[in-house]
């Protein structure tokens, strides 16, 4: 590897990696190591304190369990419900298939706070108010049309022959498509579902709106961060980051190209 190349790669995981660890430097640094005018870059000294305090409190587990079971059920369903859809534009005429991906976009190009409360006064009529059930399906309208445009551009690449010998072996349109056609498209998969579960995980705008008693991390950590508590706040935080290193390592072995032609053959 060349020198600029090199170079170039420290510089973005030093801006990958910094964040990350400026949280969990805090997290575990005394306060007189913090509040001072020349922090130091490596902490001397190490405290569990602020971790005991936030765990022992119990004020993570209900918010963490609730952004989990959102995020992954948003993952879920926009894969259930895109990929179908993505399979149609795939074989679509390509003047037809940018026109349909331009409008799906132009959807999501809404500011969420122009849609938060629409949604919240749905949902408010509806009795879904601060539900599991509302930030899934309101989350799912910012997924999808993401979700939508991945997939039709994997489903693009993959040779239509491989869904011909499917039809001459006897599987119909659906079987083609699940038993041919998503296996051979996991890469697609995996970038859609961490994308969609990335996009829900974060989601700040319409969890205020749709949220009343039982927050979300995102809300917990703004929570921490408006009392002024920067050392709980950057426990949260670094809570809050590891199910995305968790699961983006997990997708990992599908983040790469798959090699199509011996599927032709």
């Amino acid at each position: 590897m060349k020198l600029p190349q090199s170079l170039f790669l420290a510089v973005m995981l030093l801006f990958a990696v910094g964040p990350l660890y400026s949280l969990v430097k805090i997290s575990l640094s005394p306060p007189a190591e913090v509040m001072t005018a020349h922090p130091t870059l490596v902490p001397r000294h190490l405290t569990g304190q602020h971790w005991k305090g936030v765990l022992a409190g119990g004020q993570l587990t209900r918010p963490l369990l609730k952004s989990l079971i959102v995020a992954t059920g948003v993952a879920v369903l926009s894969l259930a419900l895109s990929a179908p859809a993505a399979y149609s534009l795939a074989h679509v005429s390509p003047r037809w298939r940018y026109g349909l991906l331009l409008g799906l976009f132009l959807c999501r190009m809404l500011p969420e706070v122009s849609i938060a409360l629409p949604i919240a006064v749905v949902f408010l009529r509806l009795g879904l108010m601060d539900t599991h059930l509302s930030l899934i399906l309101s989350h799912l309208a910012l997924v999808l049309p993401v979700t939508v445009w991945i997939l039709t551009t994997t489903f693009s690449t993959i040779p239509y022959d491989v869904e011909e010998a499917a039809a001459l072996d006897g599987c119909n349109a659906w079987q083609t498509l699940l038993r041919v056609v998503l296996p051979l498209a996991l890469p697609g998969i995996a970038v859609g579902s961490l994308l969609a579960w990335l996009f829900s995980w974060e989601e700040f705008v319409l969890s205020t709106y749709l949220t009343l008693s039982e927050k979300t991390m995102p809300l917990q950590v703004y929570y921490y961060l408006y009392q002024g508590n920067w050392f709980v706040t950057a426990v949260t935080a670094t809570v809050m980051t590891l199910p995305v290193i968790v699961i983006s390592a997990f997708l990992q072995r599908y983040l790469r190209e798959t090699n199509l032609s011996g599927a032709v053959r």
